[in-house]
């Protein structure tokens, strides 16, 4: 049966300048838009992440089927984004990448592996199964699954969870976090039964290429998550400068802000400008002024 099957794993280019979620309400309403858009798009979601300037997913269905759903998906989530934060057409111009996984050579492990190895990576955490937006912690897990049926929940509290009036599947349970369990839709049989064993599977997230990357790298990835740099900016300012804009600062001020930045979190020039807005060579002459 799965060799009939055709997988594709979906990523979208990285945002330079700015983030995809800002903070923990933006997440949720990021893993809602998932189970959200894979049931009215009927496309089995077997792994995902989001990170907080790009997202991967990797999905069983047609090339056509996956090219809906993460236009889909960032058309959902653009306009809720729009709505709090005033910025239009945000990820319209946002570069997506989808290519086939083929069934052989354990190719769909180091699928799998990949997209779950992306926040071990990028240094948020110890291991993919404790980074809470995405599939990781799905997989081998002896718990039961708990929570609310969303089908309980009235039209108006759907709406208000989902920013959608658009009828979903029956099976969505919401966990105790507030947002939708991945755990009630991703496919979990499937990857359990390519890894067989959780052994396995650690064994091809430790040497993905994420994985990698981070051991040969370490010294040039943020140690601490955008979304804890891009408050602290905010703070900063308020402290140093009696203002939570950055923007309104002037290039002086900036400068001494994202300085306190690097020095205080040891963020790499990539992570100041996407929490600060501003392009690369900005934020390098920034740092460089005196």
């Amino acid at each position: 049966m799965m060799g009939q099957s055709e997988f594709y794993l979906v990523s979208t280019d990285h945002l330079e300048t700015t983030l995809w979620f800002r903070d923990e309400d933006d997440f949720k309403q990021g893993m809602n838009a998932v189970a959200l858009i894979a049931s009215v798009a009927h496309v089995c979601v077997v792994a995902f992440i989001l990170m907080s300037n790009h997202v991967h997913f990797l999905l069983q269905c047609s090339k056509g089927k996956a090219a809906l759903f993460i236009e889909s998906y960032k058309s959902q989530y653009s306009r809720y984004y729009s709505k709090k934060y005033g910025v239009k057409e945000l990820l319209r111009r946002n570069g997506v990448d989808i290519r086939e996984i083929p069934l052989e050579n354990e190719s769909l492990e180091r699928a799998i592996a990949y997209v779950q190895a992306n926040p071990v990576a990028a240094n948020i955490c110890l291991s993919a199964s404790d980074y809470p937006w995405g599939s990781g912690s799905c997989f081998f897990r002896p718990s039961p699954l708990m929570g609310t049926p969303l089908e309980s929940l009235s039209k108006r509290k759907q709406y208000s969870l989902l920013h959608s009036r658009q009828s979903v599947s029956e099976r969505l349970i919401i966990g105790a976090e507030g947002y939708i369990d991945p755990r009630s839709y991703v496919n979990i049989h499937l990857v359990e039964s390519v890894f067989r064993t959780p052994k396995r599977m650690n064994f091809f997230l430790l040497n993905s290429s994420k994985a990698k990357r981070r051991l040969e790298n370490d010294s040039d990835i943020p140690a601490f998550r955008d979304q804890v740099v891009s408050s602290a900016l905010g703070d900063l300012c308020t402290t140093l400068f009696g203002t939570p804009s950055f923007n309104t600062l002037s290039e002086q001020g900036q400068a001494e802000i994202l300085k306190q930045v690097k020095y205080r979190f040891s963020s790499n020039v990539h992570q100041l400008s996407r929490v600060c807005g501003k392009d690369y060579e900005e934020v390098c002459h920034l740092l460089e002024t005196v």
